[in-house]
């Protein structure tokens, strides 16, 4: 089978997914709401705002970790994407308002409400989060938000590629323990590969939220962009895996690097 038999509509739906996962910018989404821009300034910040920002990292995806892989235990209450965004708009109004030092206890809240809907976002694509590689799927999406930056590795099958082993290895060790070990190394590198990418976007994401005069109401825009932002890649990573369920990976990964290079020949 080539990636000739792909059908129509779902060859819509890779240069729908492509428009996602490689043109989505959330510093070009934050530097329109707040005026400046955010991927210098967030880049530019003081060695203790950055180490601030990576335990919040860690935590916040410590946490969505062990979300996730409660999903598998249980099959959570639907909720709607619009829900999700008026609570993680909330949590952000309050960071907003105080500034960096709210970072380690906001981050992880709205971390929490974007994995739960980009669980629904999974869940409607087919997803079966019983299963380990689903749910750790959901969390590699955090990993995935830090593209569209215009680097080689930031593009999405190469950040995939860059994350394969880790949450490979991390499937096959929840699946073959049945109980998750608190701390275990396999689970510790996998987050932080995970952190190492999230990092950068909630670097701007803070940058953003103190700027002088940002205040409360630029904090719930910016937390509103941020759950946007990250909604869009579940959307676009989550069809994909679809797609190469049903066509397999080589072909629907041809498919969509044909019509990435025939995008960017129309431009």
């Amino acid at each position: 089978m080539t990636d000739q038999a792909i059908t129509n509509e779902d060859r819509e739906t890779i240069e729908t997914a492509i428009q996602l996962l490689e043109h989505t910018s959330l510093a070009a989404r934050l530097t329109q709401i707040v005026g400046k821009p955010i991927a210098l300034i967030g880049a530019a910040v003081p060695q203790a705002a950055a180490d601030v920002v990576a335990a919040a990292t860690t935590t916040a995806l410590n946490a969505a970790l062990k979300a996730a892989l409660a999903t598998m235990q249980r099959r959570p209450e639907a909720a709607s994407l619009l829900l999700h965004k008026a609570l993680a708009t909330a949590s952000g109004a309050v960071g907003g308002s105080l500034g960096l030092v709210t970072a380690p206890l906001e981050l992880p809240i709205s971390t929490i409400i974007m994995l739960r809907s980009i669980a629904d976002i999974a869940r409607s694509e087919g997803e079966n989060l019983s299963q380990p590689d689903a749910a750790l799927s959901c969390v590699q999406v955090f990993g995935l938000g830090a593209g569209a930056s215009g680097a080689a590795e930031s593009g999405y099958f190469a950040a995939r590629g860059l994350l394969a082993k880790s949450i490979t290895e991390a499937a096959r060790f929840i699946a073959e323990r049945g109980v998750v070990e608190e701390g275990a190394p396999i689970l510790v590198r996998f987050v932080a590969q995970i952190a190492g990418r999230f990092g950068v976007v909630v670097s701007q994401k803070l940058a953003a939220q103190t700027l002088p005069l940002v205040g409360a109401l630029g904090g719930a825009a910016v937390n509103y962009a941020f759950i946007d932002h990250f909604q869009d890649v579940a959307r676009g990573h989550f069809a994909i895996r679809r797609l190469e369920r049903t066509y397999g990976k080589e072909i629907v990964r041809a498919a969509y690097e044909r019509a990435s290079a025939e995008l960017k020949a129309a431009v």
